[in-house]
């Protein structure tokens, strides 16, 4: 599990655009990188973080297929402003296994803590591994709440959480012990796109052509529970794409739900008809 590597620095909307740009074109991360991408030396090293956590690159700046089409200067959203980029980084950081924080929080933490301090995330990552540094584990519980959560405080868009306009953490006060409590319920998101969606489930390596209603609502990766949807709206959704795509079929029917592909469409296919729709 790794809880460190940020240097306390949470993603900055154009941190990835930069980061890319300057792996794409052949260099490495070195210590006048900050020159050339613009930014603090110290903040460097937090930029090569997150671009591993997001799964944009790998540690031999291998870049993914997926941010070649999204982030390149003629990609589909290389500047993330479509809100739809910003539910494909939440998966990604959530389901790419680097930044565990954040596969733990929304995958399974959530739901053995429905309301949550950061002493109980601590206790809690303490339980999987007593070997983790208990102050790295705050600092990094810091760095997710500066990334998910909405600030009192009016603060310049490039220096905001990359991904609070999701709303999925909800800040609800102290408790008796004046910690403060957080919570990630499952809630109805209607306007979530389906091609978001059908592209997580398409590049899911667990699903066959056979997806049971269960398996998105409650596996680690399934669309319902990286996504904090209910179960009306996730079934609206699978609906919904049985619908648009005729190669797709949802059948709720003698209580067996589950999703079935006659064919499955090309991942890359269904993206870009979201985004040049």
């Amino acid at each position: 599990m790794k809880f460190s590597g940020h240097d306390t620095f949470h993603c900055r909307l154009f941190w990835l655009k930069k980061g890319y740009d300057y792996i794409s074109s052949g260099n490495k991360f070195k210590d006048d990188t900050g020159v050339y991408i613009g930014v603090g030396r110290n903040m460097v090293n937090s930029i090569r973080f997150w671009l591993m956590a997001f799964g944009i690159a790998d540690d031999n700046y291998n870049i993914k297929d997926l941010y070649k089409k999204l982030l390149d200067d003629s990609g589909w959203d290389p500047y993330i402003e479509n809100g739809g980029t910003l539910l494909l980084l939440h998966h990604e950081l959530c389901t790419n296994n680097y930044a565990s924080s954040y596969n733990i929080i929304f995958r399974e933490f959530r739901k053995v803590r429905p309301e949550f301090s950061k002493d109980n995330f601590v206790e809690y990552i303490k339980t999987l591994d007593s070997s983790v540094n208990e102050n790295s584990l705050e600092k990094d519980f810091s760095v997710f709440l500066r990334m998910y959560g909405e600030t009192k405080n009016k603060i310049e868009d490039g220096y905001s959480g990359l991904l609070t306009e999701l709303s999925f953490l909800q800040e609800l006060g102290k408790n008796q012990n004046e910690k403060i409590l957080y919570r990630i319920e499952n809630k109805s998101q209607q306007d979530l796109p389906i091609e978001i969606l059908l592209y997580c489930i398409l590049t899911n390596p667990d699903y066959g052509n056979s997806i049971s209603f269960k398996n998105f609502y409650s596996d680690k990766n399934g669309i319902g529970n990286i996504f904090c949807l209910d179960q009306d709206v996730l079934e609206t959704k699978l609906e919904e794409l049985s619908d648009q795509y005729g190669e797709i079929n949802y059948n709720s029917e003698a209580g067996v739900k589950e999703l079935q592909f006659k064919s499955k469409p090309d991942p890359f296919v269904v993206l870009n008809s979201y985004y040049y729709a």
